[in-house]
């Protein structure tokens, strides 16, 4: 565990970004990037041009596993392409590696792919777009971990849960591969109660109906689930059974010597375990459609999708990506019988005994701005913590 002396060192410059990047720490606090407070960062309120924005990440690993970003101004590569806004939150599983990845690749493969299967007066995004750019992503992960096999053999054990929002002419496209999950407060016009609406579908061992889908997929294969310490898991070893990455579980000539032996199989498989592609939905955005809740499954192993929803309804809209945080972390403490001040005092690594690293994106809509034409030019982008220069709409 770091000293706390040590602690008053680092915490300053501690932000969940890639470990490459730098910046001078006095650049860190503002209101444009985001601010810092101990393992916590947070975004309070920003602009997107479908609305606001609220974002915060609390980091409970020893090195971050979360990554996310949110993208708003042009999604093509093409000047005279659509303009929308991205939501991504990738959680990484033994180690950062794939998430820090996708979390380089995937918005840019969106808009490379995009443009090559729309013309350039075409103004739309699509579901095969989404999906396509999810199996770039995982094959280009999967040829560095080829190429990294022999120096770094246990990166073919890392992994990452991919969810992913896009609005784009009206329309609300929500892909998952993982256990993260969007959830929407839809207002009800007759009653003026707030609804809560769940997008994504996950893929996690521990529902039935993905227990059936993997015996569906692997039926000469009766061990493809097990129970192991009361929960689900693939082959024993893993809850989810869709993600980027996790090479060792998709490809057998990773799944041998020298990984590690709890990642090692006994028998050889001949098709992949784990699949990469995500489920889709397209909804149609209408104006009882106020916000959307991306997270982490960190958040939802603490709050439900209505505690969520009511919480963002009934709270003001600046810091309730934090707030959001803050109610999960009470819950933790709650669960284990210990005051909240108390768990604030606990450090990474540690910290991840009472709850896992936590991202959270709270996405405003206003209904007069989801189709309306933009003016040319990137808004916004802003990846794990930190801000692109010249966001001038924040």
């Amino acid at each position: 565990m770091v000293s706390n002396t040590w602690r008053k060192f680092i915490a300053p410059c501690w932000r969940p970004l890639r470990e490459s990047q730098s910046e001078n720490c006095s650049n860190r606090g503002g209101d444009l990037s985001g601010r810092v407070d101990g393992l916590l960062w947070y975004k309070d309120i920003g602009r997107h041009i479908h609305g606001e924005f609220s974002m915060a990440v609390i980091q409970a690993n020893n090195v971050l596993e979360d990554q996310s970003q949110l993208e708003s101004g042009s999604m093509s590569s093409i000047e005279s392409g659509p303009r929308g806004t991205f939501v991504g939150i990738y959680d990484g599983h033994a180690g950062p590696e794939a998430s820090r990845f996708i979390n380089n690749k995937l918005f840019e493969n969106i808009k490379t792919i995009r443009d090559a299967e729309f013309t350039s007066a075409n103004n739309e995004m699509s579901a095969d777009v989404i999906k396509n750019a999810y199996l770039a992503t995982e094959e280009e992960f999967l040829s560095m971990v080829k190429k990294q096999w022999e120096l770094r053999p246990q990166i073919a054990s890392v992994g990452s849960c991919c969810l992913v929002g896009v609005i784009c002419g009206g329309v609300l496209y929500i892909a998952n591969a993982g256990d993260s999950r969007v959830v929407l407060g839809r207002l009800e016009k007759a009653n003026k109660q707030i609804e809560a609406v769940q997008l994504s579908a996950e893929h996690n061992a521990n529902l039935e109906s993905i227990r059936d889908e993997l015996h569906l997929l692997h039926p000469e294969d009766p061990q493809i689930v097990v129970l192991k310490h009361k929960v689900w898991r693939v082959k024993g070893l893993i809850q989810v059974s869709r993600s980027i990455g996790d090479a060792y579980l998709k490809k057998a000539e990773f799944n041998r010597v020298p990984l590690l032996p709890k990642f090692r199989l006994p028998e050889p498989f001949q098709k992949p375990i784990l699949l990469a592609e995500p489920s889709i939905l397209v909804h149609k955005l209408y104006p009882e459609d106020q916000f959307l809740i991306f997270a982490s499954d960190g958040l939802w192993e603490h709050l439900s999708n209505e505690q969520a929803v009511e919480l963002v309804h009934n709270s003001p809209r600046n810091g309730i990506a934090r707030k959001l945080v803050k109610a999960a972390l009470h819950e933790a403490a709650k669960k284990r019988e210990m005051r909240y001040s108390d768990l604030k005092k606990i450090d990474r690594g540690v910290r991840r005994h009472f709850h896992d690293d936590i991202t959270v994106i709270v996405l405003f809509l206003d209904s007069h701005l989801i189709s309306r034409s933009f003016s040319r030019g990137r808004l916004l982008s802003i990846k794990g913590g930190g801000v692109t220069p010249g966001d001038v709409n924040t």
